[in-house]
């Protein structure tokens, strides 16, 4: 997890940074978790790779202060991807239930505000997009409904 979420968006960011700088209006933009700055049980290995990352895009943020470049964290929520399918080892069943009576986020929905974020004028810097499902207040508290019978 440490690998690909943080030490793979520091070698990416650190590979075009120079184009970004000299393009005179680079963007980066993050995609971390509410995991960034929550925490649950069982989580420990996940989140703690979230943090780094959240970490090293506000450093980055210091570190680019001046230059043309923006940078923004997109922090979702639940959203349903193949992430549940690959933390249950391939059990359908079970990343299934991660969903299961709620309405998670699609990818769809954090493209559109990575989309937002990067169409606005380059004067403006969004730092951080916290997007959830409206069913979802915090890393653990999740209304789920039951399905009509």
């Amino acid at each position: 997890m440490y690998e690909a979420n943080t030490l793979g968006m520091a070698r990416m960011t650190k590979a075009l940074l120079p184009n970004l700088i000299a393009s005179g209006d680079g963007h980066v933009v993050g995609v971390t978790s509410i995991a960034a700055f929550e925490t649950y049980r069982g989580g420990a290995g996940y989140t703690a790779a979230k943090h780094a990352q959240r970490a090293a895009l506000r450093t980055l943020r210091l570190e680019l202060l001046g230059e043309p470049v923006r940078l923004t964290e997109i922090a979702p929520g639940m959203v349903e991807t193949e992430f549940s399918l690959v933390r249950f080892g391939g059990d359908k069943e079970a990343a299934a239930d991660v969903y299961a009576g709620m309405t998670p986020l699609q990818a769809e929905d954090v493209a559109g505000c990575i989309r937002w974020a990067v169409a606005q004028p380059p004067h403006v810097n969004i730092d951080e997009i916290v997007v959830r499902p409206r069913d979802q207040a915090t890393a653990t508290e999740v209304v789920r409904r039951r399905a009509a019978q």
